[in-house]
């Protein structure tokens, strides 16, 4: 799996002109999902995004945790997240697991965080055409790939 953290001061999500989610202070997570992954991906993927300690303590120094700053998180998968661009122009998506893959090990990644941090988590809609709203706090922006845990 493969996620994007963005801190945000607010991020939202819009399908067909309408409000579907939306967050204050705390994190958006874009996330692809791996052809291969597996619930062995969330479990660490869930501890070290609710661990990461990218929000800001008293003296303004990047010291505490989404948990410790009890943020709200807006996760939106994105295949696209997948994509190879080594040959040619056009992106291949051979490595984004299929919806019947995908959609099971989503919805479980949506759970373990919720039970991590003990709070709903909000979401888009799986597959659908969504519009992605943020205001980027710092910016802070962190990549994190399942695969490359060393």
């Amino acid at each position: 799996m493969k996620v994007v953290i963005q801190r945000v001061s607010e991020a939202s999500v819009t399908l067909e002109g309408k409000l579907y989610s939306s967050i204050g202070k705390g994190m958006l997570l874009l996330i692809g999902i791996q052809t291969d992954d597996t619930e062995e991906d969330i479990e660490w993927l869930t501890s070290k995004i609710c661990n990461l300690r990218i929000f800001n303590d008293e003296k303004g120094i990047m010291n505490c945790s989404i948990k410790e700053k009890d943020g709200d998180i807006l996760a939106v998968s994105q295949f696209t997240l997948m994509a190879r661009v080594k040959k040619g122009n056009r992106p291949s998506y051979i490595d984004a697991a299929r919806p019947e893959t995908a959609i099971p090990l989503y919805e479980k990644f949506i759970q373990a965080l919720s039970l991590e941090i003990q709070k709903e988590i909000k979401t888009g809609v799986f597959g659908a055409d969504m519009k992605v709203h943020l205001l980027n706090d710092g910016p802070v922006t962190i990549l994190i790939d399942s695969k490359n845990r060393i």
